[in-house]
C-alpha cells in the first residue's frame, strides 16, 4: 500500500512539473497574456533608448486585428491577417483563404481579431480569425506547405462582443475564446479541442441569458484575478464573473461594478501597490485612457475609482498590456483606431497615432506616454511579441491603413 502511495505521489509530481514547463515556455514566447500572475517577467533587462522601426506588411484594408506565429516552421514568426499569411523575415504575402475587397470609407472587414493556434494538434499552427462583431469564428487548418486555401471550420456562427478573444479562462496554459453567445446573451468560452479524434470546442456558459457584455456590439472585455484567488475571473465594464474553483461550471457569480463607459480589452493589476487589483481600459470610440483603483467603502463593499491616464487621442479601440521596456513593469500600448466609424466619431481626422505608455508603480502610479508612430493608429486589438527573435518586444497591428510591424530598437 505504501509503494502505491509513494508511485501515484511521484506521478504527481511529475505531472506538476510538466505542466510548469508548459507555462514556462508559453510564457516565453507571449502565448499567454500578461496579466497580475505574471507580473515579473522573465526577459532580461536592456537598457537603452527605445525606438521603433516602421515596416509596413500592406498598405491595404484587410482586417482589424492580426495573429502571429511561425506558420512554415522555418524558424521565423510569420505575421497573419485576414485573409493573407506574411512570410518572415521579407514579408512575402501568401493567401490563406480567397481575399475580398474592403474600402474604409464604407464598411468593414470580416476580420477583427485573430490569434494562432494548434487547433488539430498536428504540430503546426492554425489561424482562428474572430469576423465580424455577432459573426462567425473560424479557424483555418494549415495545410502544411501543401498548395491552395487553408480549410476552413467554423467554431461558432455568433461571437459578440467587440473585444471577444483568446484568454487562459481555465488556467491550463492554453488558449480558450472568450465572447458574448449572440444567440443566448451569454457570456461564453469555448475549450479548443484536447484531442486529434475530437476537434470540436466545448461551450461553457458563464453567465444567465441576455447578460451584459454579451451583445454583438457590445464593448470592454477581459481577464484577471479580481478577488486574487489565483483563478481568472473574466471583467466586462458593467462588472466581473468570479471564476469558480472549476471552471467548467457554468452560471458563474456576477458582481456588478462600474468600470466606465464603452472600451477595448480590459486588464487586471495592482497599480498603486496597495494589495488589491484594480483594473485598466481604453474608451473605444470617444476620448480616455483609464485605470480604476479599488477601494472599500465603511460597509467594506468594493468601489472604482476612475483616474485618468490620457485624453491625448480617441478611439483607442485595441489595448495591449505588456512590458515595452524590461523594467518587469507592464506598459500600455494602444492607438487611435482609423476610420472607427466612418468619419463620425470624435477626432476621427486628427493624426491615426500609435503610443505606448510606460507605468511608474507606486501609491499615486503614473503612465508616461511615448509616440511610436502617426501615421497607422491601431485596430481592435493590439499584439506585442518579439517577432524579430532579438529579445525586444515588437508592435504589430492591423486596421484600415494596413498592416503594420513596429521593430524595438535600443541605441
Amino acid at each position: 500500500m505504501i509503494h502505491y502511495y509513494i508511485y501515484h505521489f511521484l506521478h504527481l509530481l511529475r505531472r506538476v512539473f510538466l505542466n510548469f514547463i508548459v507555462l514556462v515556455g508559453l510564457l516565453a514566447v507571449g502565448v499567454i497574456p500578461y496579466t497580475a500572475s505574471a507580473q515579473k517577467s522573465a526577459k532580461s533587462k536592456k537598457s537603452g533608448t527605445i525606438s521603433f522601426t516602421k515596416q509596413v506588411l500592406t498598405d491595404e484594408f484587410i482586417a482589424e486585428g492580426v495573429a502571429v506565429g511561425d506558420v512554415n516552421k522555418d524558424g521565423k514568426v510569420d505575421v497573419l491577417a485576414g485573409a493573407y499569411w506574411f512570410e518572415a523575415p521579407s514579408w512575402k504575402k501568401h493567401e490563406i483563404t480567397k481575399p475580398e475587397k474592403f474600402f474604409y470609407e464604407k464598411g468593414y472587414s470580416n476580420a477583427f481579431i485573430s490569434q494562432t493556434l494548434d487547433v488539430n494538434l498536428d504540430g503546426w499552427l492554425d489561424f482562428v480569425r474572430v469576423g465580424f462583431p455577432g459573426k462567425e469564428v473560424t479557424w483555418f487548418e494549415n495545410p502544411k506547405q501543401q498548395a491552395g486555401y487553408w480549410p476552413a471550420h467554423i467554431i461558432h456562427n455568433t461571437v459578440g462582443n467587440e473585444s471577444a478573444g483568446f484568454f487562459d479562462v481555465d488556467g491550463d496554459g492554453k488558449l480558450d475564446l472568450l465572447g458574448g453567445n449572440s444567440i443566448t446573451g451569454q457570456m461564453t468560452w469555448f475549450k479548443p479541442p484536447v484531442s486529434p479524434e475530437n476537434l470540436n470546442w466545448q461551450q461553457i456558459a458563464i453567465s444567465k441569458a441576455k447578460s451584459p457584455g454579451s451583445e454583438p456590439f457590445s464593448h470592454g472585455l477581459g481577464v484577471g484575478d479580481i478577488n486574487k484567488d489565483g483563478r481568472p475571473d473574466v471583467i466586462i465594464k458593467e462588472g466581473w464573473w468570479e471564476a469558480p474553483a472549476n471552471p467548467m461550471q457554468p452560471d458563474w457569480t456576477f458582481h456588478p461594478a462600474n468600470l466606465g463607459e464603452a472600451c477595448a480589452q480590459m486588464y487586471a493589476y495592482d497599480f498603486d501597490e496597495d494589495g488589491d487589483q484594480d483594473v485598466v481600459a481604453s474608451s473605444a470610440h470617444g476620448l480616455g485612457i483609464w485605470w480604476y483603483e479599488q477601494t472599500r467603502n465603511e460597509q467594506g463593499t468594493p468601489q472604482w475609482n476612475r483616474h485618468v491616464i490620457s485624453n491625448a487621442f480617441t478611439q483607442t479601440h485595441g489595448l495591449a498590456f505588456t512590458d515595452i521596456n524590461s523594467d518587469e513593469n507592464p506598459d500600455l500600448v494602444t492607438g487611435k483606431r482609423y476610420f472607427a466609424h466612418m468619419g463620425k466619431d470624435p477626432g476621427e481626422f486628427e493624426p491615426p497615432v500609435l503610443y505606448w505608455f510606460e507605468l511608474k508603480p507606486g501609491k499615486t502610479p503614473t503612465w508616461i506616454p511615448h509616440l511610436v508612430d502617426n501615421n497607422s493608429g491601431a485596430g481592435v486589438h493590439v499584439v506585442t511579441q518579439d517577432v524579430t527573435q532579438d529579445k525586444l518586444t515588437d508592435i504589430i497591428i492591423a486596421n484600415k491603413k494596413g498592416v503594420f510591424v513596429f521593430k524595438q530598437e535600443r541605441k
